[in-house]
Parts: C-alpha cells; structure tokens; sequence
C-alpha cells in the first residue's frame, strides 16, 4: 500500500529481502489504504494525502531508487537504497478498480486484479489492460494475474462454512467490527436456511465444491480474463482445511 509508506523505505526493505532470498520475491504496490481511514491516518503522521494525484510520482521514484535511477540534477539523485544488489524484484501493479489496470497498461507493468473483492468488473478490466499495454521503451510484454476466493472439499459442510466465515468477515468489515471471527459463528450461519438461500444468489465472487470442479472453473476465469497466472485466496480459520484445499486444487490443476 504505497500511500502508506516512504519510497526509499520501500525499496530498502525490499532490497534487502532479495538479498536474503535472491529470486523468491515480489514486490506488489498498491494504491488504496489497504485499511480503515484512522488506521491510515496513523499511517501517513496525520497527513493529508491525494492518493491519485501522488501515487505515479511515488511508483517512479520507488523505480529509481531500485535501479532506474533519478535524472541529473534530481534533488534524490545522490541517494542510495541499501543494500546494493543487482537484482529488482518483479513489481506488479495491485488493483481492484480499474486505476491498477490502466496505470499497468500506460507503464507497462504487470498487474493482479483483486477479483475476490470486485468480482464484476474483473474480466473486462484485465482483458483491457492486455489490449492498451503499452510495451515502452524496454519491450515489456503484458503479464496479469487474477485472484480468486476459492475453497476445495468433498465435504460440502467444510465449503459451507467456508463460505459462511468470508461472509462473516466482510459484514464485520463493513460495520467496523474488528474483533477476531469465531469457527462457531460461521458453523451457525453456514447451518441456517437463510444463508443457503442467499449463497443460491450469490455474485459467484467464491469459486468452490469438489477440487476438479474448482480447478475447471479457475482455468475458466483465467482463459476469459486473459490472465497469466490465478492466485488461489483462502481465508478460512482452519489452517489444515486451507493447506489440505490448496493441496487438492493443486493436484486437480496439474491433472487438468
């Protein structure tokens, strides 16, 4: 969440991330607060901050201090981020609307559209971004990405409460409620007759059931996007559910 933090902070922290795990790491910027407003007016010291109006020059001066460098006379230009290293980490646009993608397509960036929090204009978003990318002056080619709330289990109880404890998760965010979700919460919504009613209505935000279904419809949603790679999101409160669902999706996706 670039808003939230100092460029040179950024690129020294990420600096020394790959010097430590040369080739195991991203960099993903994004431009929303990524939280409550107090908590990003805590932040940002109190300040005032046009995120639309500063966020390019924050990205170009994240990209000269990891290597791009800054042009002659430029204020910043005698700064080093430390540690030196040659390797950048790959950068990739964040986004929900359809600022991330068009500002990846104008900068030739990758970007990762967030469909697990706007489903709806997901698709159109990315396969647009594929065709305005502009390449620049170093020939980069267009690469997206998609994430997806999605949960894999042949017991359909463990989908439904999955499905329950994510809804759960954004009411509570939508109220300002903070405390941590309790597993009996979503096992008594996931049981109530209301809540398998409103799932048959649902945005088709969550894509799950058995592991072969969830993968075919991945596949899917990544074809019609034009999208790279599929970032699978899971936040169920149980860690085994999550890793045995990630094993299982895996598996189906390299079988399919």
């Amino acid at each position: 969440m670039l808003p939230n933090h100092a460029p040179f902070k950024v690129a020294e922290m990420f600096r020394t991330l790959v010097a430590m795990h040369p080739g195991r790491i991203d960099l993903g910027l994004g431009r929303a607060p990524g939280t409550d407003p107090l908590t990003a007016h805590v932040l940002r010291r109190g300040l005032q901050v046009d995120v639309a109006a500063e966020f390019p020059g924050q990205v170009a001066e994240l990209l000269a201090f990891l290597g791009d460098g800054f042009p002659e006379g430029h204020p910043y230009a005698a700064l080093l981020a430390a540690p030196v290293i040659d390797e950048r980490p790959p950068l990739f646009v964040l986004g929900s609307s359809g600022y991330g993608t068009k500002f990846a397509a104008v900068n030739g960036l990758a970007t990762v559209f967030a469909h697990h929090m706007s489903p709806e204009p997901a698709v159109e978003l990315l396969r647009t971004y594929r065709r305005e990318f502009d390449p620049g002056p170093d020939g980069a080619e267009p690469w997206s990405a998609i994430s997806v709330l999605a949960y894999a289990s042949d017991d359909p109880d463990d989908v439904a409460e999955f499905e329950a404890g994510w809804a759960l998760t954004m009411q509570n965010l939508r109220r300002g409620i903070r405390e941590p979700l309790r597993p009996e919460q979503a096992r008594e919504l996931a049981r109530s007759e209301g809540f398998a009613l409103h799932q048959e209505a649902s945005d088709g935000r969550m894509v799950t059931g058995e592991a072969a279904d969830v993968a075919r419809r991945l596949e899917a949603l990544r074809q019609e996007a034009e999208a790279d790679e599929v970032v699978v999101v899971t936040p169920t409160l149980d860690r085994a559910r999550r890793t045995a669902s990630f094993e299982v999706i895996a598996d189906a996706w390299r079988a399919g």
